[in-house]
């Protein structure tokens, strides 16, 4: 009886072994990996999701960072809503900016891609010229410059004036303020070119020549062919457009100032002045989270609405 009793538990016991040394090394590997994240988890818990909540908890206090935060509830998105003639000011604005900017800076981009996509010799040195200044784009001397060249006296209207025009005031005029800004952000085209340009690359050449058979010409292939076969990146490009183009603050800054009669009045430039000129910093949190469900609201409506335009390979047409 007792040897048959061993025998019978052997084989459960060396199971029982193996699963034991499996779970082992199981949770071994886990350790590790968390030892490898955990400099980032630090990091992003402490610099992103702690002043992410702390924002959130400010949006609904009185807080001027030389006193301690008093809560008010809701009154500050009831200021905001209610009394803030600015706030409806610089949400105008900024959509305008958007509207604007975002399809020009898109349609500059893919003309320039495609302009970049041919084969012919020296193309990575012009590929590499016209990308180079997208690597200062945002920079505050790239700001200052463009303060310069559109002043009264600035470098722009002194070609105008070669040409007997009398130019503008361009960033002093209520009227021509914030297309300045609009041409300046259109002009920082290099990253979303560069995206552009590798969707193109990946556009089977077959497709073009199929179509050259049938008779297509450029434009139709543009049409039939480019466009569709592009949509996935034209989508990802016009979404990090759209959430980028929300929060421009550096050229409004620098240049305009906000003006002139609030003209250029961006509402990132306005959350800026409530936080660090009027130190409304329980004021300046709702702000920002209302202008982060702006975004994602609009991201959101982006996602919905890639249903018919945009077109995936992978899943035999059009996005689901």
């Amino acid at each position: 009886m007792g040897t048959a009793e061993t025998l019978t538990q052997a084989p459960h016991t060396k199971a029982a072994r193996t699963s034991l040394r499996k779970r082992k090394n199981k949770e071994e590997t886990n350790l590790a990996g968390y030892i490898f994240i955990a400099p980032w988890l630090i990091g992003f818990l402490l610099l992103t999701l702690w002043p992410i909540a702390q924002s959130f908890y400010l949006s609904f206090t009185e807080y001027s960072l030389l006193e301690a935060p008093v809560w008010t509830g809701t009154d500050n998105y009831a200021n905001i809503f209610r009394n803030d003639d600015t706030f409806t000011k610089s949400l105008s604005v900024t959509f305008i900016f958007v509207l604007i900017s975002v399809p020009l800076k898109l349609f500059f981009s893919l003309l320039v891609a495609m302009a970049l996509s041919k084969n012919i010799r020296g193309m990575n040195v012009y590929r590499t010229a016209i990308y180079f200044p997208s690597l200062i784009g945002g920079s505050i001397a790239v700001a200052a410059l463009w303060r310069n060249m559109f002043g009264l006296e600035g470098y722009v209207n002194q070609v105008l004036s070669w040409f007997g025009i009398q130019g503008v005031g361009w960033i002093t005029n209520p009227d021509t303020a914030l297309g300045t800004l609009i041409l300046l952000n259109t002009w920082q085209f290099g990253s979303t070119m560069v995206i552009f340009l590798a969707g193109l690359k990946q556009i089977p050449q077959e497709l073009y020549e199929s179509a050259s058979v049938d008779g297509a010409g450029r434009f139709r292939k543009f049409v039939s062919i480019t466009l569709p076969m592009l949509s996935p990146v034209m989508f990802f490009n016009l979404v990090l457009g759209v959430i980028g183009s929300f929060q421009t603050f550096t050229s409004a800054f620098i240049i305009t100032k906000g003006g002139p009669i609030n003209s250029t009045y961006v509402y990132a430039l306005f959350l800026y002045e409530k936080a660090f000129k009027h130190y409304q910093m329980g004021y300046a949190s709702a702000l920002a989270w209302i202008l982060l469900v702006i975004v994602a609201v609009l991201t959101a409506l982006n996602f919905l609405a890639s249903r018919y335009w945009v077109f995936y390979e992978s899943d035999g047409g059009r996005a689901k």
